[in-house]
């Protein structure tokens, strides 16, 4: 784009007295100064979507203007530093480093193997930046289980023995206390029931994962 000059001055012929040759206007003059207006006004922009050639350059509107203002590049990367300050943490699904996709910063790989929690004053777990806790294993807890056991009173019969005698004619039973008419005693069961438990919790391999969902994280270190 060029600016158009004039090359002649036409207003100085007219002080000069008749017959000097420099008071002539020439041809040559006159097309010169239309070729240096046509090239100016070739070479400038449209109003109506134009076409801008090198590097264009446009007034910076202040933070948080929302008009139809061209945004500058300086007015692009002040809004961006704004939303990502220092500290903040961004996250996507390509492992691109935010510096290259955003175009500024320090940044810094965040958080792997870990999901996010809210800040909580009142949750010492919870009340600093950045504090980790937790584990991907869940473990149970050791621990003692009381068992109970009611075993009420129980009796088994006993019944009499029958006896055997040998004699010289022969082998005779003899029963001299005849079974039918023994008296059944009783004796009560005193054996007792022994109950066994575990005290000792166990580790679960990868069992105490909500369900999620893989990302890259990235922090502003400056």
């Amino acid at each position: 784009m060029s600016n158009y000059t004039k090359s002649t001055n036409f207003a100085t012929k007219d002080n000069l007295s008749s017959g000097n040759p420099l008071k002539i206007v020439k041809g040559t003059e006159i097309d010169t100064e239309f070729n240096d207006i046509a090239t100016a006004i070739a070479t400038k922009a449209d109003l109506l979507s134009p076409t801008f050639t090198g590097t264009p350059l446009a007034p910076t509107a202040t933070a948080g203007t929302n008009t139809t203002q061209l945004a500058t590049t300086a007015f692009v990367q002040a809004a961006m530093t704004a939303l990502f300050p220092v500290g903040a943490i961004y996250t996507a699904v390509v492992s691109t480093n935010p510096a290259t996709l955003i175009g500024f910063g320090t940044w810094t790989a965040f958080g792997a193997g870990r999901v996010m929690v809210g800040f909580d004053s009142g949750n010492a777990l919870f009340d600093t930046a950045e504090e980790t806790g937790g584990s991907a294993n869940a473990t149970l807890p050791s621990h003692t289980h009381t068992a109970t056991v009611t075993d009420p009173s129980h009796s088994h019969a006993i019944g009499r023995a029958h006896q055997v005698t040998a004699v010289a004619s022969g082998p005779t039973i003899a029963d001299p206390q005849d079974q039918s008419s023994a008296v059944q005693n009783t004796q009560t069961a005193t054996t007792g029931i022994t109950v066994s438990n575990s005290t000792e919790g166990s580790s679960a391999t990868n069992a105490n994962y909500q369900p999620y969902i893989t990302v890259y994280m990235w922090k502003r270190t400056a």
